[in-house]
């Protein structure tokens, strides 16, 4: 059916005429709204709400710009004013058990929540450039390197960058999306822009690569802290979001494997392989002091560089694992 006779219904009132115009743009929205917020959790939200928006609203669409467009501006408004009026879920940063003491840290950070993205609701989005003025691929945008440091902008600054750079829209389009001039949109981009951003590939494409995080993850559930470090690029990260404690380098992250990962031998884990924004993952289950009862404690998600891990990020957060098909315990 054409567009234009589904607008025309949907403005009539037909919901499965609205349903059917808005479907093509429904995953490529929810990702951009996982951009802009960092959670699986509050981009499902704001997707709905921005549907629900737009289905209100039709009537007033006055067909000056396109209907993904449209779309496009009330999705990024809805995620503006949900970072805005912190309407976001509780968040607590990882702490230690009493007792527990973890090594000094590389690095302190500010606490940013994030959370993996399944690969599966990546299925979908156009693999072409998708503007004139994009700047990332489409799997540089999704890694997590490129998402976390997304998290660290100012919020008009990050809707910026993901409209110019990543949806390719030009400044003028991007500064009226935003309701604000287009100087004032360009000296935006021009703060964001001054983050450096990781510009490297984050999927492990290669069967070297591949076999490379099979090989950590098998030395992980072995507790084999040697193994793993061997595998790691010299200047490799653990980062912990949004705990703020980040340990670089082989020394450092093999002190904290063995003191806390591992719990100096007491903690078992077992790895059940999935990807999450197109890196290899996997769901982490561990089982302390021989307790046979293994219990689900979040995610683990690999950065390859060649055939090394370049950083490893522990996801300590069991509310995602139900979007990966993950259980609560093995």
């Amino acid at each position: 059916m054409k567009v234009m006779t589904l607008l025309s219904r949907a403005k009539a009132g037909d919901d499965t005429a609205f349903g059917a115009l808005v479907e093509p743009f429904r995953r490529e929205l929810y990702v951009h709204c996982y951009r802009m917020l960092g959670s699986v959790q509050d981009a499902e939200d704001v997707l709905q709400e921005t549907l629900t928006a737009a289905w209100r609203s039709l009537g007033g669409f006055a067909e000056r710009a396109s209907l993904r467009t449209w779309l496009y501006r009330i999705a990024t408004n809805r995620c503006l004013n949900w970072l805005r009026d912190g309407e976001r879920r509780p968040r607590t940063v990882t702490t230690f058990p009493a007792g527990v003491v973890p090594p000094e840290p590389t690095r302190t950070v500010d606490p940013i929540w994030l959370q993996p993205i399944p690969d599966a609701l990546l299925d979908g989005l156009p693999d072409d450039t998708p503007g004139p003025e994009a700047r990332y691929e489409r799997r540089e945008a999704v890694s997590l390197a490129f998402v976390t440091a997304v998290q660290a902008l100012p919020p008009r600054q990050r809707a910026v960058l993901l409209l110019r750079d990543v949806l390719g829209y030009r400044a003028a389009e991007a500064a009226e999306l935003l309701d604000m001039t287009e100087d004032a949109a360009n000296a935006l981009l021009r703060r964001a822009r001054a983050v450096q951003f990781d510009r490297s590939p984050a999927a492990a494409t290669s069967p070297r690569q591949r076999q490379a995080a099979s090989a950590f993850a098998s030395a992980i559930e072995a507790g084999d802290v040697d193994a793993m470090v061997a595998l790691l690029t010299d200047d490799a990260w653990l980062t912990m979001p949004p705990a703020p404690l980040q340990y670089q380098g082989h020394e450092a992250i093999a002190d904290f494997m063995r003191r806390i990962g591992f719990r100096a031998g007491r903690r078992r884990y077992r790895l059940v392989p999935t990807a999450a924004n197109l890196q290899p993952a996997y769901g982490c289950y561990i089982s302390d002091d021989g307790d046979p009862a293994t219990h689900a404690h979040g995610m683990l998600v690999l950065t390859m560089a060649d055939d090394r891990v370049s950083a490893f990020t522990r996801f300590i957060d069991n509310t995602v694992l139900p979007y990966f098909g993950l259980p609560r315990r093995l």
